[in-house]
């Protein structure tokens, strides 16, 4: 029994999920492959071959890859099927996208965003916004897996895997690249930030964010996160929601201010080491996950917060 590992990764570097994906993979008890596909992406499988564990890195440096659309890819996976009994990728936006069409085309039922391998065909999931954790057997002959890597811890370097061409497939037709616009930060990446400072539907405004909750993420080094209600209002770009139509993390702090907590917006942070709520009423919902929660009116705390820092 093989496993391939499908790498998330910008061409260079890798991503820090794809590390703790690599974790999962390794629990499955078998031999681990990653593939690399991607354009200019030397840089990336040179980085995958030194992970730990990895016995051999397949490269597929070609155009089609370049701009991870969901089709082109899923074709070269399963093109590499006949030789793998699993498939194991991070439960980021773009294999949310990739591996329900690999499950698709090879005609199995594909396990979702998994937090404990239990055996290699068992596992276990978070069902119910993370209310309650379901336990999944698979009698399919080849496994198609997404990884909640928020529950895994990433795996360090150490290896020195070979690195090999897989022939790209040809392309599907079925979607192509328009143009995209990157958002340029020098905060952390909210998936890889070991610091969160988080605001609600309480900051009631753009400005406000800006006021109040950006500056104490400098203060901290700090990503910024946001609730749903903040996103649905408009008081925060998409790419900052958290919560479970958002980004699930597990920073070393979570700093939720004016967030009633919600059990979607629950769903996404929980996992985080150490949880600190402000929040004028004493009864939300977020001071039952809080390890330190402060009943008070944030627009007074926040600065006197930032001051003191």
């Amino acid at each position: 029994m093989t496993t391939l590992l499908i790498a998330e990764h910008d061409n260079n570097s890798l991503k820090d999920a794809t590390n703790k994906a690599l974790t999962a993979a390794a629990e499955l008890g078998a031999e681990v492959h990653v593939l690399v596909a991607g354009e200019n992406a030397k840089g990336a499988a040179e980085a995958a071959a030194k992970l730990k564990g990895v016995t051999k890195v397949l490269l597929a440096d070609n155009a089609a890859y370049a701009h991870d659309l969901a089709e082109p890819l899923a074709a070269l996976i399963v093109s590499l099927a006949p030789n793998y009994d699993a498939f194991v990728a991070p439960a980021t936006s773009r294999f949310k996208n990739v591996m329900p069409r690999v499950a698709a085309l090879l005609d199995v039922m594909q396990v979702s965003e998994i937090i404990k391998v239990v055996s290699p065909d068992t596992f276990e999931r978070p069902i119910y916004a993370g209310n309650a954790i379901q336990t999944v057997k698979s009698k399919d002959a080849k496994k198609v897996i997404t990884v909640r890597t928020s529950t895994f811890q990433a795996t360090g370097d150490g290896g020195s895997a070979s690195v090999e061409n897989a022939a790209a497939v040809a392309d599907p037709g079925l979607s192509s690249f328009v143009g995209e616009e990157v958002a340029k930060s020098d905060r952390p990446e909210l998936t890889s930030a070991k610091i969160i400072v988080s605001g609600g539907r309480a900051m009631q405004s753009r400005e406000n964010f800006t006021k109040y909750i950006e500056p104490l993420a400098d203060k901290l080094g700090a990503g910024v996160g946001a609730s749903r209600a903040a996103v649905d209002a408009g008081y925060a770009p998409n790419d900052w929601q958290v919560g479970q139509t958002g980004k699930v993390v597990a920073p070393e702090l979570y700093i939720a201010i004016g967030i009633s907590g919600a059990i979607q917006h629950l769903a996404g942070m929980k996992d985080s080491k150490v949880i600190v709520a402000i929040n004028k009423d004493e009864d939300a919902p977020i001071f039952q996950v809080a390890d330190y929660g402060l009943v008070a009116d944030l627009y007074q705390a926040v600065p006197e917060l930032i001051q003191a820092l």
